[in-house]
């Protein structure tokens, strides 16, 4: 046999164990009878062989030459092995065909296998298509939605308007939250940033052939600049993407780029940017052959050195993203242990001529950016679908990635041999000391230092010398004070006791009655008759011990235990050093040589087929993690972002690590100018297009709230008219009624002076026209005040009097601002000036809203108070605008206003909840409570309690989401789509709002309703109900805070006082019934 021919035997035997193993994974098989079957009837194709085991007697049809996996020379062989995750062990090199692994793996679940060989399309990349062609239609036509129906913006521009230079969030323009976590990921590399910025197209472009690639990537690239010059010099708060999604939508469509799952969007996009930058650099080389950016940014090599058939190899290769298998492993070390080291592999050749083979993998060259995708998806075969790994995977900051380099390879092997061995002996040291901390051969096992020390204590209590059982009344039944010995009964017991045994009728009624009360007494009188005698040891005694017996006893089981104890601190403490010493075994300043700090973590939250992604990125600059969740962007902290990558917690876990070398600079390095020196920032970094076409945009913004400020002039004009014209209309009527003789009651704001500049309306809670309403009530506490100083004043002038009633109405007000107020009152609500107090408004408006209340013609029916009423308005008129902001009273009168509404929607939410009209009660609540969360923002007395809102808003929203997962299980068509509907038009829009505040119970709220609906995945159902719940999945797990579109606030009616008193006493009372009656 040649050399030619014996190392493409070697290579054929490789791809071959590399098939076997792979497909041992996918399907969990270990059967290699039954795997080499399998890969037999598939001919070597590996979705094939997937499918002929997941399902049974089904007839797989063999594929032409054109297979996912070519046999070549060993020097251009595909082959690596990285950890044990099927949909992992393909490195992303640089050739047409290398996502075919990808591929061949995504079509291994069960149910696109038939799908497969009907149409040649997968049901996942169906539904990922018909995802992102909703995406763009949605974006297209959102302005025919309904209000549940998609994320909408603001039509306040100003709420969508960029603060400072604050980073520019991403729209999600229809489950393209993957989409915003990798762009943003990349763009905060500003060495991407400037490349993909600077990019200038081919210049003989139009000359090129009309390829699908160049028909794709170079469109593709321009709309990247554009999305990228967008993030850097927008006036928004965050931009749309939509045009680059719409061309990912077609290149998903195509026969050359199929995408599979989000996660490998990524990778996807390094591809298309490759072959962009490619086409660029082939037109500017000439001799030499160009670099490309791309592949020097994002792409190293390593070595694959091993042993096959006992013949030695050695391979280099080139990877992208490099995959890591999450399952089994404790931190981010272990999975690149597990994955550089390819231990011995069984040979799929006869024992006779079979040997041992292995690999190892050293890194040769790493890439400046440096991308782990871990793998927390692994096929479920039982199921017949993936499922998401939640374990727990910690990863440090600071990676220092010396042990993996090949120029340290046999100092690393040195160590790592090292490792085994003090991990061997670790094992041990562990296995010695489970035997002290877990004595015994039964199933019950105790600390052995536990049962020397539970020995002594019995070989040390009173010696007794009777059994157990002796001194029990045998006519005890079974089990019911056996081994308890009775109190003796009271004189009064034993006189009961004694008659019936003197009668001689031992059998008869009485003695069972004696015998049963013996029985109760101890139950009935726990503290007084189940006492235990003195004389009855506490514990277990030996009843026949000597002095000397116990003495010698006693010495042994004390030294035992000591010795004992001695030797399990022997143990913790040599395991501990071990410990220590392996984590220290690379932190000498030789292995510490190529640092590479984490730059951004790409996170998921979701089960296997549905989720949310969002990124946490670190910003140099600011020293900072920021979050990166669609449109929002905010500060966040490496502890949230450990609690929300590691895993472990919740279903949120990081997917994927993107590290940098920390060498290198340049990397997160602003730009300098040539000329000036100074650092290039916001639009100064965009090249001429560029700038030109953030100009316009930003044109169009700000036109945007040119056009919304000058509708809410209008507005406010149209409005200042309508209360100008009801302010005369109403000023004539009262003019009208005083002249005439019929004494009807008018409102307090009637008429203004005949004298004023301009009608002043005041607030409508102070102006109702009946006497049986609100006014009445103000009316009865004016005149109450005005007796009691009439009684109290001896100047009996209509000033003086007017002085003392203010003085006593202010008094009587401010107790009540003062007082603890019980939870079924609230007594802001019986005066506007108690609210005021309460929150320390400034002195001129509680005296000019408390001699409105004086000013009230209402009082005009008696003469004192009419002439107190009309000093009241007198000095009403004498106040002069410098003295009062009528500005500020206003704003103060219309924060009022919003309480007393704030209130009517939550008594209004709570009855509705109280009667379990849940639907409505819903609406009400949340209205509520943004309403009163907007009160609170101006101080902590503005509104209500936000916890309780809270509470009764989240515990709605809970039973909501329990009645619609009650209606989906009925499995009824009519009553499956009420309870979706119930969910995306109420239960889904509120989530943001849950998850905005980020409250404890909020966010465990939000997981237990998405738990609910995940628990589905894994259960049969109907097709139709497998779709519905497909579609709906992604909207309930959509963890991006901005807000939907919700229902219009329902219209409430206007209250008097009393009324809205008398109903927030009701609900509260009955509120609080219900609560202490749940505890």
């Amino acid at each position: 046999m040649t050399v030619e021919q014996n190392v493409l035997q070697q290579h054929s035997q490789k791809h071959q164990q590399t098939l076997l193993n792979q497909l041992r994974e996918v399907t969990g098989t270990t059967d290699v009878q039954l795997l080499q079957q399998a890969l037999q009837v598939s001919n070597g194709d590996l979705a094939e062989a997937v499918a002929f085991l997941t399902e049974k007697n089904a007839k797989v049809p063999q594929q032409d030459e054109t297979t996912y996996y070519q046999t070549s020379q060993v020097s251009s062989d595909r082959y690596i092995s990285v950890g044990s995750q099927a949909d992992s062990n393909v490195i992303d090199l640089t050739g047409d065909d290398k996502d075919d692994l990808q591929r061949a793996i995504a079509l291994s679940l069960a149910e696109s296998n038939r799908a497969f060989r009907e149409t040649g399309i997968t049901d996942e990349e169906q539904a990922i298509s018909r995802v992102l062609e909703a995406s763009i239609a949605e974006n297209k036509a959102c302005l025919k939605r309904t209000h549940t129906e998609v994320w909408s913006d603001s039509p306040n521009p100003h709420d969508r308007k960029r603060i400072d230079n604050c980073p520019v969030g991403l729209k999600n323009v229809g489950n393209t939250c993957w989409f915003s976590a990798v762009i943003q990921s990349l763009f905060n590399l500003l060495e991407f940033q400037r490349l993909v910025l600077n990019y200038s197209p081919p210049a003989r472009v139009h000359d090129l052939p009309h390829n699908q690639k160049e028909h794709r990537n170079l469109p593709f690239m321009q709309e990247l600049r554009n999305l990228f010059s967008l993030m850097v010099g927008s006036k928004r708060k965050y931009v749309d993407p939509s045009r680059a999604v719409e061309i990912l939508k077609d290149a998903f469509k195509s026969s050359e780029s199929q995408q599979q799952d989000v996660s490998e969007f990524t990778h996807k996009l390094l591809d298309w940017l490759e072959d962009a930058f490619k086409m660029k650099t082939e037109e500017d080389g000439e001799e030499d052959k160009p670099k490309n950016p791309m592949v020097e940014l994002f792409y190293g090599r390593f070595l694959a050195v091993g042993v096959l058939e006992g013949k030695k190899f050695e391979n280099t290769e080139m990877f992208g993203q490099y995959p890591l298998q999450v399952n089994g492993f404790k931190d981010l070390h272990e999975c690149l242990e597990a994955a550089m080291i390819e231990g011995e592999i069984e040979s799929l050749h006869s024992a006779e001529n079979s040997a041992r083979s292995g690999q190892e993998h050293w890194f040769t060259e790493l890439p400046p950016v440096l991308t782990f995708e871990l793998s927390r998806f692994e096929f479920n075969q039982a199921l017949g679908r993936p499922e998401k790994i939640h374990n727990k995977l910690e990863f440090p900051s600071m990676l220092y990635m010396d042990r993996y380099m090949d120029r340290n390879r046999e100092i690393t092997r040195i160590k790592r041999e090292e490792i085994r061995r003090l991990k061997e002996h670790l094992t041990l040291l562990q296995q010695r000391l489970e035997r002290y901390l877990s004595y015994g051969s039964g199933p019950k096992r105790f600390p052995l230092a536990d049962v020397l020390q539970y020995a002594m204590e019995f070989a040390s209590s009173k010696p007794v010398c009777t059994s157990p059982v002796e001194d029990i009344d045998s006519s005890a039944p079974p089990g019911g004070t056996t081994g308890l010995q009775l109190p003796p009964p009271s004189l009064a017991e034993q006189d009961t006791l004694a008659s019936p045994e003197s009668s001689g009728s031992a059998s008869g009624p009485a003695s069972t009655l004696s015998t049963a009360q013996q029985q109760r007494a101890p139950i009935h009188k726990p503290f007084t008759q189940s006492r235990l005698p003195p004389d009855l040891p506490m514990h277990p005694a030996p009843r026949h011990i000597t002095e000397e017996e116990l003495r010698v006893l006693e010495g042994c089981l004390h030294r035992w235990r000591s010795e004992v104890e001695n030797d399990t601190r022997d143990l913790q403490d040599s395991i501990k050093r071990i410990h220590r010493t392996i984590e220290l075994m690379y932190s000498d300043k030789s292995m510490m040589q190529v640092p590479y700090r984490l730059h951004a973590v790409l996170v998921h939250e979701g089960q296997a087929n549905a989720g949310h992604y969002w990124a946490y990125i670190y910003d140099p600059h600011q020293r900072c993690w920021m979050k990166y969740n669609d449109i929002s962007v905010t500060k966040s902290s490496w502890e949230e972002l450990v609690r929300d990558s590691f895993g472990g917690y919740r279903n949120a876990s990081a997917y994927c690590l993107m590290y940098i070398n920390d060498k290198k600079p340049f990397l997160t390095e602003e730009e300098f100018d040539k000329e000036t020196g100074q650092i290039l920032s916001g639009m100064d970094k965009l090249p001429p297009d560029l700038k030109q076409y953030v100009k316009e945009d930003n044109e169009l913004f700000v036109k945007e709230i040119e056009e919304w400020n000058a509708l809410q002039a209008r507005k406010a004009q149209q409005e200042k008219m309508a209360v100008a014209a009801a302010a005369a209309a109403a000023s004539a009527a009262s003019n009208t009624s005083i002249s005439s003789s019929s004494p009807q009651p008018m409102s307090i704001d009637g008429s203004p002076p005949d004298n004023a500049a301009a009608p002043q309306q005041d607030p409508e809670y102070m102006e109702q026209p009946s006497p049986t309403n609100d006014s009445k009530h103000l009316q009865e506490d004016t005149e109450r005040a005005i007796s009691r100083a009439t009684a109290e004043q001896e100047e009996r002038s209509p000033e003086a009097l007017l002085n003392a009633a203010l003085k006593l109405e202010y008094a009587r007000l401010l107790r009540f601002a003062q007082e603890d107020t019980p939870p079924e009152n609230d007594y802001r609500l019986q005066h506007v000036i108690v609210y005021f107090l309460q929150n320390q408004a400034p002195k001129k408006i509680l005296e000019r809203t408390l001699l409105t209340q004086f000013a009230d013609r209402n009082l005009a029916f008696d003469e004192r108070c009419k002439s107190i009423m009309n000093v009241a308005r007198a000095k009403l008129d004498l106040i002069k605008p410098e003295e009062v902001n009528m500005d500020e009273y206003e704003i103060w009168h219309q924060d009022y206003r919003n309480f007393r509404e704030t209130t009517i929607f939550m008594i209004t939410g709570l009855e509705l909840f109280h009667k379990t009209n849940y639907v409505e009660a819903l609406i009400y609540l949340t209205y509520s409570y943004q309403y009163n969360k907007e009160l609170l923002s101006k101080g902590l007395y503005r509104g209500h309690d936000e916890e309780f809102l809270g509470h009764y808003r989240r515990d709605c929203l809970l039973k909501l989401n329990e009645q619609a997962a009650a209606m989906f299980e009925s499995g009824e068509e009519p009553v499956v789509t009420t309870g979706l509907g119930i969910m995306n038009e109420l239960v889904v829009p509120c989530i943001p709002l849950l998850l905005v505040h980020d409250t404890e119970r909020d966010l465990l709220a939000v997981e237990d309703m998405r738990n609910r609906w995940c628990s589905y995945l894994g259960q049969e159902m109907e097709p139709n109900l497998q779709e519905k719940l497909t579609d709906f999945l992604p909207k309930l797990l959509d963890c991006s805070t901005e807000i939907k579109s919700f229902h219009d606030p329902p219209k409430v009616p206007a209250y008097s006082t009393l009324e809205l008193c008398e109903r927030y006493s009701h609900i509260m009372t009955t509120l609080c019934k219900v609560a202490n009656h749940g505890r």
